[in-house]
């Protein structure tokens, strides 16, 4: 018994490794597990203590967790046995189909990598790509939200820069989760899309289990307390115009609200403009090519590289300008609780189709307010001005006096002109001056004209105010000889 074992080597070093995994898998991993998670969990308490919005335990739960809390859902197992008995498909395959769409829709939120990672780069590409300038805001409503209440921010959307500009300016309020269409579903974006909170979606997916799993996942995070931003338009504006609502998502956060329920939602109506749109010349393009279809826009890394590269080689050398002024505006809070009992209803007993009516008149109540708050800025208001000359030309004077004119009237009627009043000459001239470095504008003997080739394009920027004005919108298409849909710099920005 006492006898001695000869074993080969191999053997001994085998066994050592595996006596090595049970002690770390037995003793350390849990210890350290332990601890990390303690530590996150202070971490997490601090941060709410400093953020208006706290972080939900929704928010931060496990995304296994998520997935398999929405595969229980009983309304999710009732379109499974509806699917498979319509398409012929068993129940386990129409499940595991399910379960995919709740694992490519659900996020895996990251405090570190919102807070330490996104909201630091968002900081830094906002401030070196434009000057930023917050509008008027009533921080009295604002600051008077019910802390409990789910807050959606409801945003107009110009360009693929909202997301960054609105989680800089977010970042000490709350994280924020967005919708996010497929375009960002690249190698390596995705996973800090989702670490960032938010979530994919097939935005002309007509498939009734995949909508059904997202409604049921973003009524979850609405009724869970989840902040969130969305972007009713649907898609980027390719003319420049606000658009009217889309409903799916605004449908899936009302739909079953409780007005006696614990818990409010609240809209916060948000305007953003810029002096530069990235994509300007690519919404132009899609306008011109795609009346009447949705156009699909995929992200180009090498444009994206050659974007990147012009630019930083351009500021080493002295030679970049900033894209201009990017504003941001903030309406008056809209709460849901208060708008259902102005009009008497109840969404969950409502039949269709004066649910979609009721939903639809609330979605155009967030846009007009979302419309009113839009920023003026100087290259939408002397692109206006230019479009409505006559064609004798405009001296600078003449420019600045009509530009002076449109903010008067804005403001009169209530709208939002961020830039203070000791500025407006200068930020005037920059306007006019960044048209005609863009050659967007020519300046002959003194006076400015719009450039013909470039009417579209100045329409464009002249569209996202127009609602301000009672204006009718610009043409965009661009007239037979017009340059190609190519940025001034180079660069074809990602749609």
């Amino acid at each position: 018994m006492l006898e001695t074992v000869t074993l080969p080597m191999w053997a001994v070093v085998v066994a050592g490794v595996l006596a090595m995994v049970a002690v770390l898998d037995r003793a350390l991993l849990p210890s350290l597990r332990w601890a990390n998670r303690v530590r996150r969990e202070r971490a997490i308490d601090q941060l709410n203590t400093r953020l208006r919005l706290r972080l939900r335990p929704f928010k931060l739960a496990r995304r296994s967790h998520l997935v398999g809390q929405l595969m229980l859902d009983p309304e999710i197992l009732q379109t499974i046995e509806a699917e498979a008995a319509r398409t012929g498909v068993s129940v386990t395959r129409t499940t595991a189909l399910a379960r995919g769409y709740a694992r490519e829709i659900v996020p895996a939120f990251s405090a570190t990598a919102y807070f330490k990672i996104g909201i630091r780069l968002a900081r830094t590409v906002s401030r070196s790509l434009y000057r930023i300038l917050v509008g008027a805001a009533d921080e009295t409503a604002l600051s008077g939200v019910d802390p409990d209440a789910t807050v959606v921010f409801v945003i107009n959307h110009r360009s693929n820069m909202d997301y960054v500009l609105v989680t800089y300016l977010a970042g000490r309020s709350s994280a924020l989760s967005y919708a996010v269409g497929e375009w960002a579903r690249i190698i390596g974006l995705q996973s800090l899309i989702r670490a960032m909170g938010a979530y994919f979606i097939r935005r002309d997916s007509n498939n009734p289990l995949y909508r059904k799993v997202l409604a049921r996942y973003v009524n979850f995070a609405t009724r869970s307390g989840v902040t969130q931003a969305v972007f009713p338009e649907g898609g980027l504006t390719r003319d420049g115009v606000l658009q009217g609502p889309k409903l799916g998502l605004l449908s899936y956060m009302v739909s079953d609200f409780d007005p006696a329920g614990p818990r409010d939602i609240v809209f916060v109506p948000v305007g953003l403009n810029y002096d530069r749109v990235l994509e300007d010349r690519v919404q132009i393009a899609a306008a011109a090519t795609a009346v009447g279809t949705r156009p699909r826009f995929k992200f180009n890394l090498w444009v994206f590289f050659r974007f990147l590269l012009r630019n930083t080689w351009q500021k080493l050398t002295g030679r970049w300008q900033s894209f201009g002024y990017a504003a941001v505006s903030f309406g008056n809070p809209v709460s849901l609780r208060r708008h259902v009992a102005n009009r008497g209803i109840d969404f969950r007993t409502l039949r269709e189709p004066q649910r979609g009516a009721e939903i639809a008149r609330l979605g155009g109540r967030l846009m007009a307010e979302v419309g009113r708050v839009v920023p003026a800025l100087p290259v939408s208001l002397v692109a206006h001005v230019l479009l409505a000359d006559d064609g004798t030309g405009l001296s600078t004077l003449e420019v600045k006096g009509r530009v002076f004119s449109l903010m008067e009237r804005i403001r009169g009627a209530g709208g939002q002109v961020p830039i203070p009043r000791l500025e407006q000459e200068a930020a005037v001239e920059a306007g006019l001056g960044a048209l005609r470095l863009r050659r967007l504008a020519d300046s002959r003997g003194g006076l400015h004209h719009a450039n013909p080739r470039e009417r579209h394009l100045l329409g464009y920027y002249a569209n996202s105010i127009g609602h301000l004005l009672d204006a009718p919108p610009w043409p965009v298409i661009a007239s037979p000889g017009s340059p190609s849909p190519v940025s001034d710099r180079g660069v074809t920005a990602p749609g």
